[in-house]
């Protein structure tokens, strides 16, 4: 194999099996709580699953804002600034937990203004958050971790965090709920100490793998003026990039949900099709983070050329295959996700857009990963800015006439303009990493 593409795939593979198992968490709490015998601990965990993942969400820029500035410091071999990366970005993340966790009651009382949830399911999620929020520092602290081993180019510590975290919920949640005879909150804990065991880990294989980088400890450049400047600038523009993007997230739901429980169903059956993409494709992006910002750092403009190229080699030929197996075996799989036979027919009429939907959105996928390595996350935010506007521009230009396929429209329209756009900018990015 090329080894170019042998370096892909060491970054990628790890962390395709690490994006498919971050699901797992909730999906093994509602598993668990599904047979207790009310529909309501199911809407608890959902609730509270769904806070939990938008507060996380609205923080990845810790992870990737440490990936690129992490992975550029490696390609530099610049090994001091590579470990104070580390401790500003864990910091940083460890200071915004405690602020979540001193403003948990604010931000409780504002989500269920939004979600209005039943009264027995307001006070069992209540259980459910107040617990789980103490798990913050733990989720935050790993997202640093987590960017910090991307772009070191090791994406397999990430993936044995994931499984243990997967492991250590499934035992401690099922030993709580079914022996302890706990409820809603017996999961929570589950969730609570896996998260914590993961952060365990995630220090244990550190101290194991790069515990000779500890000489360069120097707590007085931590916290360097132009540093830290510079760490702000780029997390400051993923972050608002994030909010576009969950804002496009939760309107698509929304939208779906005003149009009646059919049309819900059919856009959120059919969304686990562009998220099974994602996953495969945010491996290859991860890969995109780790590579290009260790050439840029060696100021390798070949190798770095050589990887992009590459990585849309690779995107071109997974677009293909997906599209593939949607067109022939889609309606099976959604025919495993529900028996409701009204909502695969209903289904039926909108699976075309769905099968775009790898075509459309391979660009966005690759060059988020490049833009990351590079820190040129400026061009992510105005990309995405301005394909947020456009998602909603199409969106209410068309709904009145089209309906939920103005909807579908819209997103696709969305993916496709992050692409191009980046494309367009591209030029002026590698210029500038290369100047």
């Amino acid at each position: 194999m090329n080894p170019i593409d042998r370096q892909i795939l060491q970054i990628a593979l790890p962390s395709i099996v690490s994006n498919i198992t971050v699901p797992l968490l909730g999906l093994i709490d509602v598993a668990i709580v599904g047979h207790l015998g009310s529909p309501a601990y199911i809407g608890a965990i959902a609730v509270g699953g769904m806070l939990f993942n938008i507060i996380y969400w609205i923080f990845g820029f810790l992870r990737m804002g440490t990936s690129g500035m992490t992975s550029q410091a490696y390609g530099k071999r610049d090994l001091p600034e590579i470990v104070r990366l580390l401790i500003r970005s864990v910091g940083i993340g460890l200071a915004v937990a405690l602020c979540l966790i001193l403003l948990q009651v604010p931000i409780r009382q504002a989500a269920f203004q939004i979600i209005r949830p039943t009264e027995e399911v307001r006070e069992m999620a209540t259980l459910y958050f107040h617990i789980c929020i103490w798990g913050a520092p733990a989720m935050l602290g790993l997202y640093g971790l987590s960017g910090w081993y991307i772009g070191m180019q090791n994406s397999r510590i990430p993936m044995y965090i994931a499984i243990t975290q997967n492991i250590v919920n499934i035992m401690a949640s099922l030993s709580l709920v079914c022996f302890f005879g706990m409820k809603v909150e017996g999961v929570a804990l589950g969730t609570l100490i896996a998260q914590y065991a993961g952060l365990l880990m995630g220090l244990v294989l550190w101290m194991n793998r790069y515990g000779k980088l500890k000489k360069y400890i120097i707590w007085k450049g931590v916290l360097q003026k132009e540093a830290m400047i510079r760490f702000f600038q780029v997390n400051r523009d993923i972050f608002l990039r994030t909010l576009c993007l969950v804002a496009v997230t939760l309107f698509f739901t929304s939208a779906g949900a005003s149009q009646g429980e059919i049309i819900l169903a059919v856009n959120t059956l059919l969304m686990q099709l562009f998220t099974l993409f994602s996953y495969v494709m945010d491996g290859f992006a991860y890969a995109g983070e780790a590579l290009s910002g260790r050439y840029i750092g060696a100021r390798n403009r070949k190798a770095f050329t050589d990887t992009v190229r590459h990585l849309f080699i690779w995107g071109a030929g997974l677009t293909v295959l997906f599209t593939l197996v949607y067109a022939s075996g889609g309606n099976a799989f959604l025919a495993l996700l529900t028996d409701d036979r009204n909502v695969i027919t209903a289904a039926d009429t909108y699976f075309y857009w769905a099968l775009a939907i790898p075509a459309a959105g391979i660009a966005a996928f690759i060059w988020d990963g490049i833009f990351i390595g590079a820190t040129a996350t400026r061009g992510m935010l105005l990309s995405m800015a301005a394909s947020a506007v456009s998602f909603f521009a199409v969106y209410y230009g068309f709904h009145t006439v089209l309906g939920n396929h103005a909807l579908w429209l819209a997103f696709l329209v969305y993916l496709s303009m992050r692409g191009a756009m980046q494309t367009l900018l591209s030029r002026k990015v590698m210029e500038k990493s290369f100047h």
